[in-house]
């Protein structure tokens, strides 16, 4: 990693399959679910500390569902904190009005108010996640989204014969967003978290482990004997272990990842491109004479940093309203150079909160580019409203001359998140869709606080189908 301190990742779901049985129920249905956003005192590493939950469960309940289910969830606010949830990887389609992230989709609900979030699941299964979408609140606020197929639908594999959730996050002794206020106003890293956890826990051995085992400490002589071992003549093949550095392995992995692409889960890769871009994604440093070292760390794109409105933007497209945001987002760096070289330290970034337009039904290629500007390094890109195809990564800058001949435009993966190699490339394409503006920024919570994040506007397509829907009635107001 390129700066010490990583911040909150964003939470992983490993499942072991996605098994729910006939209680799921018979077609499409709606399903109803209630969050109660509470404060609880939860103690992890031997310590206690009162944090942001669903229902009182840290990681919150899962949510189940089959594909084209409606699912209702009204979340209400007991707590002190503003909150907003996303349903990360859910397409929302033309319903971004329950996307979730705050002030770029709605305003935050406020405490003592509730919103209910009504969105159908249409054309995905799978496991996905929901989160907290403001602030660093997501560092306790999340939990899994099973997504089934629809009854009488197989599997794409082998009928698994259960389910296991495992979520990974992190935890912090202090309260979070202490953590990141601080960083941001002395304008460095803010601390790392104290433990990676499993399900909410930080596992079996911490530096606080409540037994204390001890040791005779005495010293002996024996002998162990294998039963039904091979002969010493018998030929062995011994397989050497990976490396300490193992990238090398673990990107022949992921670049042999393909999708089915069958007649049941086709791959749709848009074969032309309407519009062409190339965004160059890392963390920067500004002037700043109150930070630490005259300095504060900057996340950008294209050397843009974004800035959050006070209205959200989607209500500012739907109504037009003025002055909120503007549709100037540059489709290439601004200043070009050795990206994934040391850089200019001293590139000063633009601020401002700026949207790229689309039209509805574009097909859109986007490269995501590193940059070595501090130190190059790995940078999980989500963009919400989509599914994207990855069509192809590789190390050093990209070369739009030479680089499109290792595109893979048959089978390629689809995903809603992609880590960018570290030092590398990557090229995503897809197409809009989906009317609506939705966000689309770096996974990583602080690169995302430093700004690290854009917007896509997608405007409405000709027919009612291709448009957005209208704002429901108890959308929260700022």
């Amino acid at each position: 990693m390129a700066l010490p301190v990583p911040s909150l990742r964003f939470v992983l779901l490993l499942v072991a399959s996605s098994v729910l049985h006939q209680a799921m129920g018979t077609s499409a249905i709606t399903r109803h679910y209630k969050f109660n956003v509470v404060m609880r005192n939860m103690t992890r590493l031997c310590s206690t500390k009162p944090i942001l939950t669903v229902n009182g469960k840290f990681p919150g309940p899962t949510l189940y569902a089959r594909e084209g289910d409606n699912v209702l969830v009204k979340v209400v606010n007991h707590a002190t904190h503003n909150v907003t949830i996303h349903w990360h990887g859910i397409r929302q389609i033309r319903t971004g009005w329950f996307d979730g992230p705050a002030y770029i989709t709605q305003c935050p609900i406020q405490p003592g108010n509730s919103f209910l979030y009504n969105f159908t699941i249409t054309g995905q299964r799978g496991t996905l996640f929901w989160h907290a979408h403001i602030n660093w609140l997501r560092a306790t606020v999340h939990g899994a989204i099973v997504v089934l197929p629809k009854l009488g639908v197989p599997y794409p594999f082998p009928t698994p014969h259960k389910e296991v959730v495992v979520v990974l996050g992190e935890w912090w002794k202090a309260d979070t967003e202490v953590v990141i206020n601080q960083a941001m106003q002395l304008g460095v890293g803010p601390n790392v978290s104290d433990s990676h956890t499993i399900n909410g826990h930080p596992g079996p051995l911490s530096d606080c482990a409540s037994t204390q085992v001890q040791v005779d400490n005495k010293t002996g002589t024996a002998t162990l004997h294998y039963a039904n071992t091979v002969s010493a003549a018998a030929a062995l093949t011994l397989i050497k272990p990976p490396p300490q550095n193992a990238t090398r392995i673990v990107s022949k992995f992921v670049e042999s990842l393909r999708s089915l692409n069958s007649k049941e889960y086709p791959a749709n890769v848009p074969r032309t491109v309407d519009h062409s871009l190339l965004f160059t994604v890392g963390v920067g440093v500004n002037p700043c004479t109150k930070c630490v070292n005259a300095t504060r760390l900057v996340g950008t794109i294209n050397n843009v940093t974004f800035i959050m409105p006070s209205t959200p933007i989607l209500q500012a497209h739907y109504y037009n309203i003025p002055g909120v945001f503007t549709d100037d987002f540059p489709a290439t760096p601004l200043h070009k150079f050795n990206y994934t070289g040391s850089g200019p330290k001293n590139l000063q970034t633009m601020h401002g909160t700026r949207v790229y337009r689309l039209p509805y039904n574009a097909s859109v290629q986007v490269v995501l580019q590193d940059t070595g500007i501090i130190s190059p390094e790995s940078h999980p890109i989500h963009l919400h409203g989509f599914n994207f195809f990855v069509i192809g990564r590789g190390t050093g800058n990209y070369n739009p001359k030479t680089s499109p001949s290792t595109f893979n435009l048959i089978d390629p993966i689809e995903r809603n998140t992609i880590g960018v190699p570290t030092g590398g490339w990557t090229a995503i394409r897809f197409r809009a869709d989906n009317p609506g503006v939705w966000f689309m920024h770096c996974h990583f919570e602080v690169h995302t606080s430093w700004g690290l994040k854009m917007v896509f506007v997608v405007d409405n397509g000709k027919r009612p189908s291709e448009t957005l829907m209208p704002p429901p009635k108890d959308l929260p107001r700022c």
